[in-house]
């Protein structure tokens, strides 16, 4: 979900707005002697759900960043949960899986400087600029590096779309907007539901493939999904990232965002206004060379560990080979810049709630009287927010092959507005998973309703993401906010509560005076029903016509 390092839900605001009811006839049907019993579903529940959010989420957990006592201790904590639970290592004879990551702190100069023969324009680190390197090296530069605009800076040759088209980027630092075309033009891309090409870690490794030497992405609220703030949030702290053979030579140099206000500013020294903005989203546009320049230093700070995903298994009783897959990550932003005298980053909904419902549900799954006949995989990831990094390390190195993995579920940020008459697909209309959704939903006289703000793009913002792009049907759902006793207006209100005061900030911490858990643990439920389900199937759910995943798994 993703976000300049993290993936920002703040979408969940716009929910009520957009409540598309889609009553989805289940297309798989399951013999009754298969339904879950009451005594598994019923282990769900709030008391033991809010123990695991209070441990995860407490002072002495030190906002679970990786390489941290906050990371020995939750992987710990998960470990010796499963164990109770009666649950096998989900590796091999092991619950962890070790993955090897690189710590980088960039320190970039104060200022951005970008000069042109009129004069000059300074952003601010923090206020009009971030900026970082994943080059694994203790300092990096750009100097006097030409600024080019080339519009989205997209590639993408099944939309007939090259924004790179007749551009050398070598030396150069490309200015790019966020997003993708379609979020303005509804006959462009997929109109208004952002495709991969519309995230920011696509522009950066589109930049780096064209050889760029720096790239920013222009921040605008709307189109990003999320305020300044956010990026702020993400960028003023080390990040990790996957070991690499090249040490990540192959990236930019440097990348980072400007603010939209800064942009505005370099336009108008270049001699250029707004209007190339609406240039951009004409096919067929050329980059810009901008005629100014900048230069930029970052001293980084590196240290190299190992960090971990949790892994436990339930062995299937017929086809052991075969697994279902349910995740969620169990990482945070440690201990960070002091707000309203807190500095550690409890991230009591993200995502200790996701990581306590993989709890609830291995509890369920252990105590429902039919076994499941396939395995059922619990995954809970390290690095999601600092990219996803280990559902990808996963991706690549899976325990169960990408051909027998028959679904990832996925659960990140589960929501406070108590219980809903709505739950939330992202990405509606790529899988026959929320065909699977719609029918449980319905045992509940619920109804599944599609991403209220496609344009968010955030079916590619969480670890799920990882399982799709190696063909896996992956399912994210959202909590609702249409509550039953207060309606949506007062569910709406609760969402944008919690993304205006708490989100990302120490202030994410577990209150169990305010807290309404009974919402989570239906939604958990749900979960539980669909997934008992696919666990005692033969068939495997499939991608629907039009979905990018699709041929990759029909190749697999």
């Amino acid at each position: 979900m993703t976000h300049p390092f993290a993936h920002p839900r703040y979408f969940l605001s716009a929910l009520a707005l957009m409540s598309i009811s889609l009553w989805t006839n289940a297309q798989h049907k399951t013999p009754k002697s298969f339904a879950p019993d009451s005594g598994a579903i019923k282990s769900i529940n709030e008391h033991s759900f809010a123990q695991h959010i209070r441990v995860l989420a407490s002072d002495e957990f030190k906002g679970r960043k990786p390489f941290t006592i906050g990371e020995t201790k939750t992987i710990n904590y998960l470990k010796t949960e499963f164990e109770k639970l009666g649950l096998k290592p989900g590796n091999g004879q092991s619950f962890f899986q070790e993955v090897p990551m690189v710590d980088i702190k960039s320190n970039p100069e104060e200022q951005l400087i970008i000069k042109g023969k009129n004069g000059s324009v300074t952003a601010s680190y923090l206020t009009g600029f971030v900026a970082g390197t994943k080059h694994v090296a203790p300092e990096v530069s750009i100097t006097n590096s030409p600024l080019v605009f080339a519009g989205y800076g997209i590639v993408a040759p099944e939309y007939h779309w090259n924004d790179y088209a007749g551009l050398d980027v070598k030396g150069k630092t490309v200015v790019v907007m966020i997003n993708d075309p379609g979020l303005s033009d509804p006959g462009l891309f997929k109109g208004k539901n952002m495709t991969y090409y519309g995230r920011w870690t696509y522009k950066f490794e589109e930049a780096a493939r064209q050889g760029a030497t720096g790239i920013l992405i222009i921040h605008d609220d709307i189109p990003a999904g999320y305020p300044w703030s956010v990026v702020r949030s993400g960028w003023n702290k080390s990040k990790l990232q996957l070991e690499a053979p090249d040490q990540n030579k192959s990236r930019a140099t440097v990348e980072g965002w400007i603010s939209l206000d800064i942009a505005k500013q370099l336009f108008a020294l270049a001699g250029k206004d707004e209007s190339l903005f609406k240039e951009a989203l004409k096919p067929g546009f050329k980059p810009v060379d901008l005629g100014l320049t900048t230069s930029l230093k970052i001293k980084t700070t590196i240290k190299r560990s190992v960090s971990n995903n949790v892994l436990a298994l339930i062995p299937g009783t017929k086809r052991a080979d075969e697994a279902l897959i349910y995740s969620a990550h169990w990482d945070h932003f440690g201990v960070g810049e002091v707000i309203k005298g807190d500095s550690v980053y409890h991230g009591a909904v993200d995502n200790a709630t996701g990581v306590a419902a993989l709890l609830e549900l291995a509890s369920a799954f252990k105590n429902t009287k039919v076994k499941p006949e396939r395995s059922v995989l619990f995954i809970s990831f390290t690095g999601e927010e600092q990219g996803l990094l280990g559902s990808e390390y996963y991706a690549k190195y899976p325990v169960f092959p990408a051909q027998k993995s028959v679904a990832d579920i996925n659960m990140d940020m589960m929501g406070l507005a108590g219980k809903t008459k709505d739950i939330v697909v992202y990405g509606y209309g790529q899988s026959e998973l929320e065909d699977y959704a719609a029918s449980s939903a319905k045992k509940q006289g619920r109804i599944i309703v599609a991403d209220p703000v496609p344009s968010s793009g955030l079916y590619y913002r969480s670890d799920h993401f990882n399982f799709a792009k190696v063909g896996i049907p992956s399912l994210f759902t959202g909590s609702g906010v249409d509550n039953v006793t207060h309606g949506k207006a007062w569910g709406m209100k609760q969402a944008e509560d919690y993304i205006k005061t708490r989100y990302h900030s120490p202030q994410d911490n577990f209150d169990e005076k305010t807290w309404d858990m009974s919402g989570m643990v239906e939604d958990v439920r749900l979960l539980f029903d669909m997934g008992f389900r696919l666990s005692t199937e033969k068939g495997f759910p499939k991608w629907k016509t039009g979905s990018e995943f699709k041929a990759i798994r029909e190749k697999k």
